[in-house]
Parts: C-alpha cells; sequence; structure tokens
C-alpha cells in the first residue's frame, strides 16, 4: 500500500575541494513491502531538475534511481561496483560513470533513511566526491489536514 510521506534529502558534492550542500524537503509516495522500500517525489528548482519525477528503489544489495522528464536517467548504485549511466538533459545526453564507495540503508513499514557516497566521473575524469542522505517519514493526519 502506497503511503503519503515526507522525504527530506542532504546531498554534498565536493568538486576540486569546493563543498556544495543541497538541503531539499518535499511530498512523496512510499511503499515497503518488507525487503524493498520505493518511493516516489517530484524535483524543484532546488535540485535543478524542475519538472522530473524520481523513483527509488532500495534493494538488498542496490539502490536504483529513476528519472523522467525534463532529465532522464537510471543510477544503480552498488557498492563496490562502477556504473554506467545516461543522463539526458534538455541541453544534451551525457555517458557518466559512479563508483558507489558505500551504501547504509535502514527501513521499515513507516519510513526510515539511506545513505550513499560515491564518486562520479565523466570519460576517467573524476568529476566530483558525492554524499547524500535520504530520510522518509510518514505524514500524519490531524482532522482534514496532513501534517509532516
Amino acid at each position: 500500500m502506497m503511503k503519503d510521506v515526507v522525504i527530506s534529502i542532504h546531498s554534498r558534492n565536493d568538486l576540486d575541494g569546493e563543498e556544495d550542500t543541497i538541503d531539499f524537503v518535499t511530498d512523496g509516495l512510499y511503499t515497503y513491502d518488507g525487503e524493498v522500500a520505493c518511493l516516489t517525489y517530484l524535483e524543484s528548482e532546488v535540485t535543478g531538475m524542475e519538472g522530473t519525477r524520481t523513483s527509488v528503489m532500495v534493494l538488498p544489495d542496490k539502490v536504483v534511481v529513476d528519472r523522467d522528464g525534463a532529465v532522464m536517467s537510471r543510477m544503480v548504485f552498488q557498492e563496490g561496483i562502477k556504473n554506467s549511466f545516461l543522463y539526458d538533459t534538455p541541453y544534451g545526453a551525457a555517458t557518466m560513470h559512479m563508483d558507489t564507495r558505500g551504501i547504509r540503508s535502514r527501513f521499515d513499514s513507516d519510513g526510515g533513511k539511506m545513505e550513499i557516497d560515491y564518486v562520479l566521473d565523466l570519460e576517467h575524469a573524476m568529476v566530483s566526491r558525492n554524499r547524500f542522505q535520504v530520510t522518509v517519514r510518514e505524514q500524519k493526519q490531524i482532522g482534514a489536514e496532513r501534517v509532516p
């Protein structure tokens, strides 16, 4: 059963010693079947991907992030494995590579938390070191209003 949730994302990107952070909170949908957690949300101008729907599937051995809309990509995070993905934007497409350094996740029927640490490169040149945390918590109902 899909649940209404609040999704908080904290992202840190290190590019040539300069760190950039993004904090993003949005409403989304979430389901958990006892083994696999799935969440879906809409990106905004804060993330630079407005008009894009992001779906995240957290499996025991990997995390799959699908984006559809203004930005299209499918990223597969597997600890210790380098994966490639096509990053397609209105400005053009590029094949990116990522080396997942670590994944930690803990989800249950009420939500949970995930952290991923990875290095992104383009044509064998490091672009950035990235770390992001995603926290999912169920929205609570009070009367007819939803409260995060």
